[in-house]
């Protein structure tokens, strides 16, 4: 049985602040800003948080489905570390509010950045079960950056948004490779979100185990799929992306590893061919944690050219703590035309371009809206500039109030 991605879309955030700016701003070595190689990053309003952005990600894909097959969607699986209750799962929020039926299971997933990665499979296992013939999954991942990494390198990178694919036997946009992939995990402390208002992270630390998983995670695959070449196997890579400069060093790192034979030159096509394509939405977007493999992807296959048949994508999941994956599967065409239809660059470029001051109170306000709230209201107007010019009349959802603790959404 064919199984994988059937639709795919990416929310990326009302606003985005210009990197390059705010390294200024905050007076960053502007000497870094290159290996950085990001552009924007998004940012998040206090009428949103993660389920508004599930939803508003998963939307345009429900609205085309038929009664029918809205109602063989029987497993909803929000994958997170922005949750906003310690029992209640987002994905109670995102199935109400995508009108899906009843007879369905709603569960959330953690653990960090390859949250994403093991809803996915988890998903597809279902469906390959055939244990309810026809019937499919929708994973929601989605994340927000918090406001606390203030005036450090990381918040250049720091984002907010989400990404929802529809599991199912007919897999348009990525055909899974069936029992290809190779995990790797262990305890690690490269980073953490210990309280609501605080991410911690030890870079140097980071980009250890993100490679060290990459190199195991890869031989693990390579015991269970018979004469794979790192090199040859795969037409194109996309790999977990916190930012883009992250990605070209690893691989760099790994061609020296599984190519020694490669030029310098030579390397640096192979990423420009490989690699580069998946990060055109990355570098607009930033880490948007169990989302971001899956921008990767939808990078990918927007900007990569398809001269017929199919080509196979190798993808690297990392989150940290940690637990990696490697896997693979196949686009096509069809991939092309199924993430058309979603228009991911216009609503991209339709983003609000915030200022500093600007930048900076939002963040202040969104300060205001951490995890434990029991009773509030939502005040659009004060940054009614950025909910006029992408929200105002779109039909977007947005968060009200919470009543007793409840969260109440509308739309916009």
């Amino acid at each position: 049985m064919e199984v994988g991605i059937e639709a795919i879309n990416v929310y990326g955030g009302p606003a985005v602040m210009d990197v390059r700016t705010l390294f200024r701003e905050r007076e960053l070595d502007l000497a870094r800003f290159d290996n950085l190689m990001m552009e924007r990053k998004s940012v998040g309003l206090p009428c949103e948080d993660p389920v508004t952005n599930g939803v508003n990600a998963a939307k345009p894909i429900i609205d085309r489905l038929s009664d029918e097959e809205k109602g063989r969607i029987e497993l909803v699986i929000a994958a997170t570390e922005s949750g906003l209750d310690f029992g209640k799962a987002l994905s109670t929020y995102v199935h109400e509010y995508l009108g899906l039926g009843r007879k369905c299971r709603l569960f959330e997933i953690k653990q960090a950045c390859y949250a994403g990665t093991a809803a996915l499979h988890m998903a597809a296992c279902f469906v390959a079960s055939n244990v309810s013939p026809g019937a499919k999954a929708l994973v929601v991942a989605t994340d927000v950056a918090r406001a606390a990494v203030r005036k450090t390198y990381g918040e250049p990178s720091q984002a907010v948004g989400a990404v929802a694919m529809l599991v199912g036997n007919r897999p348009r946009v990525l055909e899974l490779d069936p029992g290809a992939t190779g995990y790797y995990g262990y305890e690690v402390m490269d980073a953490c979100r210990p309280v609501p208002d605080i991410e911690m992270a030890d870079p140097d630390l980071s980009l250890l185990s993100y490679l060290d998983c990459f190199e195991n995670c890869f031989e693990n695959y390579s015991k269970r799929v018979q004469g794979v070449d790192f090199l040859q196997t795969f037409d194109f890579l996309a790999f977990h992306t916190p930012f883009a400069g992250m990605v070209k060093g690893a691989h760099r790192r790994l061609m020296r590893q599984m190519a020694r034979h490669l030029a310098p030159e030579a390397v640096e096509e192979d990423f420009a061919r490989r690699v580069s394509p998946s990060l055109r939405y990355c570098v607009q977007v930033g880490n948007v944690y169990s989302a971001t493999l899956y921008f990767s992807l939808c990078g990918l296959i927007d900007h990569v050219t398809m001269n017929g048949g199919y080509k196979r994508v190798g993808l690297f999941s990392y989150g940290s703590g940690c637990s990696a994956e490697f896997y693979s599967g196949l686009i096509s065409p069809s991939s092309k035309e199924a993430l058309k239809e979603m228009g991911i660059q216009k609503e991209l470029d339709r983003r609000y371009s915030l200022g500093i001051e600007e930048y900076d109170r939002i963040l202040d306000l969104n300060m205001e809206w951490l995890f434990g709230i029991k009773d509030k209201e939502v005040d659009v107007s004060q940054y009614s500039n950025v909910y006029n010019h992408f929200m105002d009349g779109r039909k977007l959802l947005v968060l009200k109030r919470i009543k007793d603790f409840h969260r109440e959404y509308d739309w916009s």
